[in-house]
């Protein structure tokens, strides 16, 4: 396997790895923030820990479709590895991309890995460079092994791209603005 395999493999096995326990602090935090929706999510967080997927998906479903990213980013995750639905990467996408633009690190950080992959979305690595750009400098202080880990990464599709791929890439990362969040 040569090096732009394993890197490949690494920052694939990267957004999975990192997933559970992301989403496990994102929850707590949510439920510190937001009383009002942490009921549902902590519920549908933990069915999703102990496997019971369609506990989740009917919790996480409603919450995403009203615009809450944490549940956008969470069916993403649902539909990407096929848990208690089948695997579809192109709704994969459309989750996380919803939840990316509210400013979800996580979701940030899927979709670029999706769009390095070019599983869902076109290959492209101007997006892939973008999200996860923004995922690197979004994650929060209490989050740093996953911030560095998407910095790496940042660096693994920079290695990619061309000279002017990468300045259009930091052109988009400095105009981007994260659309409203739900209420």
């Amino acid at each position: 396997m040569g090096a732009s395999q394993r890197a490949s493999r690494g920052f694939h096995q990267f957004v999975r790895l990192f997933v559970t326990r992301t989403l496990a602090c994102v929850v707590l935090a949510m439920m510190s923030t937001s009383g009002a929706v942490a009921g549902p999510l902590e519920d549908a967080w933990a069915a999703y820990q102990s496997g019971d997927y369609a506990t989740a998906l009917r919790l996480w479903r409603p919450r995403a479709a009203q615009g809450v990213a944490l549940a956008q980013n969470n069916l993403g995750l649902m539909y990407y590895n096929g848990q208690g639905l089948s695997q579809d990467y192109d709704e994969a996408a459309k989750w996380y991309r919803l939840a990316a633009e509210q400013g979800n690190a996580t979701a940030q950080s899927n979709l670029g890995s999706m769009y390095y992959s070019g599983e869902g979305v076109p290959q492209d690595y101007v997006q892939a460079y973008m999200w996860v750009s923004l995922a690197a400098s979004r994650f929060p202080p209490s989050a740093k092994e996953d911030r560095e880990q998407a910095a790496r990464h940042r660096e693994i599709v920079a290695a990619k791209m061309t000279a002017a791929q990468l300045a259009e890439a930091r052109k988009r990362v400095g105009e981007w603005t994260p659309k409203p969040t739900a209420p």
